[in-house]
């Protein structure tokens, strides 16, 4: 007897299942957005560097990961890098290194273009003041550049949340994975399993990432006016 594909959900532990792997999606995405947003600001402040060679350096670093889709990085790195290392490394810490890689170049990009972005008297003003390098950047540079940087970076917080759904690709269960396994299971007894399944994902995705998204606009409205 066919199954209503909605009955698909609430069947045995199929939702439970659901949102464990949006539990794993979730770790992967927060462990990335941190470590990247970490060391992008770091990167950032490298990039406002006057060395030409530290400028093209970080400049090429950020390229590669533009250039060459995250999908093949996550093959590089899972498939390529431990065989030619010979080590075995878990399909939810590569996707954690590779996210996080990723991060750090797009987010290197916003804090540079904040920073750079600044009235050149502030700079001028906090020189005449007497503030050493590092001290012109606490009290005078970072303070400011936050305002304007915070809605990129929130922006990209957004898509590296969604593009966490490629982690499928080299095994690691997410919540796309768990979903492909009850359609699977399910598709013989209840034709529509799909649709309900994904369109379950797609709104566990669009409540986390939607709040985002608004507040992202709502902040970049308020500190442009």
């Amino acid at each position: 007897m066919l199954n209503s594909g909605i009955e698909v959900l609430f069947e045995g532990i199929n939702m439970q299942r659901l949102f464990g792997g949006l539990l794993i999606t979730a770790r992967i995405a927060f462990i990335s957005i941190i470590l990247g947003s970490f060391f992008g600001i770091i990167l950032g402040l490298v990039r406002t560097s006057k060395s030409n060679i530290i400028r093209w350096l970080c400049r090429l670093y950020l390229e590669v990961f533009r250039i060459i889709p995250i999908l093949v990085w996550l093959f590089i790195v899972y498939f390529g890098v431990t065989v030619l290392l010979d080590i075995h490394l878990d399909g939810e810490l590569v996707a954690v290194l590779v996210f996080s890689l990723w991060g750090a170049a797009e987010m290197s990009d916003i804090v540079r273009g904040a920073l750079e972005s600044l009235p050149k008297h502030q700079i001028e003003s906090g020189k005449a003041l007497g503030l050493s390098f590092w001290g012109l950047y606490r009290y005078v540079l970072i303070p400011q550049a936050v305002r304007r940087l915070l809605p990129g970076a929130m922006n990209l917080s957004t898509r590296m949340i969604k593009t966490t759904s490629l982690v499928v690709m080299i095994g690691v269960i997410d919540v796309v994975k768990v979903g492909q396994q009850i359609i699977e299971r399910s598709l013989l007894q209840a034709p529509t399993a799909s649709f309900w399944v994904y369109g379950f994902i797609f709104l566990l995705y669009f409540i986390i990432c939607y709040p985002l998204s608004r507040l992202s606009k709502k902040l970049e409205t308020k500190w442009e006016s």
